[in-house]
């Protein structure tokens, strides 16, 4: 597939990420009070921004270094690293994103981990951690041996995929989650489709569109990093090849 496309892609992600950010400030802002980091209702606000902003957007980022053309030529360390690197920071953002919402429900005296989105959300952050790990102590680290690398090579890229999958599923479940406490009142309930029950809707419709999208383009394999016996081509293609 022409470069070309692939580009044309991106632009379309780079467009509904910000986009899935900005509707979740948006949301929690304009209908829920904004943001704190006090242990209040506000400081729970930062959690559906930080888990977007962190385990869906800057995760596929992360993801989606090796498909980039300028990848498939040169060494791959920096791209390694790079790649390594933008999953660390998506996975800091996370910490933080669960650290809110613990923090308002210790303050509140709510009880964590008890619904499917948060045993969702734990298991997601789990292998999030695992991944990272695995990946940084075999495929960047200098110590093992090819042999090894290709063993988990597919392992590596399966949970990768997995884990954004799961990821979409959590922040699905939690917008509705978060949608049912919020409008429970006769007037403004979320069967009657207030404003707010729309826009979120539309938020997590964008996350689902976005998910699909860079799912589609880890599994396309003519936007892989090509084998070395088709390195050529991959090379005509990169410099303006059709």
């Amino acid at each position: 597939m022409a470069v070309g496309w692939f580009y044309l892609s991106v632009l379309a992600l780079c467009s509904l990420g910000s986009m899935c950010i900005l509707f979740t400030i948006y949301w929690m802002r304009y209908w829920h009070g904004g943001f704190a980091w006090d242990g209040s209702i506000l400081m729970f606000n930062w959690h559906p921004v930080l888990m977007v902003t962190g385990m869906v957007v800057l995760y596929s980022a992360a993801s989606l270094v090796y498909r980039l053309p300028q990848s498939w030529v040169g060494p791959r360390l920096p791209w390694k690293s790079s790649h390594a690197a933008m999953h660390l920071l998506a996975f800091l953002l996370t910490v933080l994103g669960l650290h809110a919402v613990f923090e308002f429900h210790n303050h509140a005296k709510i009880r964590n981990l008890y619904s499917l989105h948060s045993w969702l959300g734990i298991t997601t952050v789990f292998l999030f951690a695992c991944q990272w790990f695995l990946g940084f102590s075999v495929f960047l680290l200098p110590w093992a041996s090819m042999w090894l690398r290709s063993l988990l090579k597919p392992i590596h890229v399966f949970f990768g995929a997995s884990i954004l999958s799961l990821a979409i599923a959590s922040v699905i479940s939690g917008i509705n989650e978060k949608l049912f406490f919020s409008l429970k009142n006769g007037t403004k309930s979320y069967s009657n489709l207030p404003s707010e029950a729309v826009f979120a809707n539309c938020a997590g419709m964008l996350v689902v569109v976005f998910g699909l999208l860079v799912l589609y383009i880890l599994l396309a394999s003519s936007w892989k990093r090509p084998e070395p016996g088709m390195q050529a081509e991959r090379e005509a293609l990169l410099h303006g090849g059709e």
